[in-house]
């Protein structure tokens, strides 16, 4: 079952990425990064066991993250997608405030939240706060990345719209690696033993380039969607 939802969410996901693009356009895909960077942040929370290895969740929202500035890179321009970027920071800033106000409250008698919501939310700030670094961090690579790949290729072949399955995959692999790591370490460190983190981000990696390899040909159906510039 895990293993189904896995991939299905993937399809699902990325799917639903190009939904929200034919909809709402540039603004459709900025709510998406809202959505994914704050859902990720609370899913990456649950451990599960899927494909042989122990994961957190998260990593598909994630990843589908970084599909979303690939296909701004690509259909709208860099200066757009790092504003896609900053509104993912901006977001998980303003979750974190969001969230530990909740925590402040003392709850009726009647209540039968709050002591969930500790739960959950009691580890958010270091969890997001870690996610908001990486993610600043990862997204503004992967950005930067596309770009320099794209610049590469026009210059050697001198068109701009072929190749873009390397500079999709070319920036995403790398960024999501240093994504992975970096949050895993930062999230997880004394909270799991250093095996089980060593398996998590394995595992994540892993993820990550199923989904970035997965995700080209939604790039590709995004241009049909609104063709890049010629």
């Amino acid at each position: 079952m895990n293993e189904a939802l896995l991939l299905g969410s993937v399809f699902i996901f990325y799917s639903l990425v190009l939904v929200f693009m034919k909809l709402f356009g540039l603004h459709g895909l900025y709510v998406w990064i809202v959505v994914a960077t704050i859902a990720a942040n609370i899913e990456v929370l649950i451990l599960v066991d899927a494909f042989g290895i122990e994961q957190t969740l998260g990593n598909v929202l994630f990843a589908s993250t970084f599909l979303v500035t690939d296909i701004i890179s690509e259909n709208y321009g860099k200066k757009e997608a790092n504003k896609g970027v900053n509104i993912g920071i901006a977001a998980s800033a303003l979750f974190i405030l969001i969230s530990q106000i909740w925590l402040l409250f003392e709850p009726s008698k009647n209540d039968w939240a709050m002591e969930s919501i500790k739960t959950i939310f009691t580890n958010t700030p270091r969890i997001m706060a870690a996610s908001l670094l990486v993610y600043a961090i990862s997204q503004k690579l992967d950005v930067w990345l596309y770009h320099k790949w794209w610049a590469f290729t026009e210059k050697k072949y001198g068109n701009k719209n072929k190749y873009l399955w390397l500079r999709n995959n070319g920036s995403t692999l790398f960024s999501q690696f240093i994504n992975i790591v970096m949050f895993n370490i930062a999230a997880f460190a004394g909270v799991y033993d250093v095996s089980t983190v060593i398996n998590i981000v394995v595992a994540g990696y892993i993820i990550y380039i199923v989904t970035s390899l997965l995700d080209t040909p939604f790039v590709y159906l995004s241009r049909r969607i609104k063709p890049a510039d010629k």
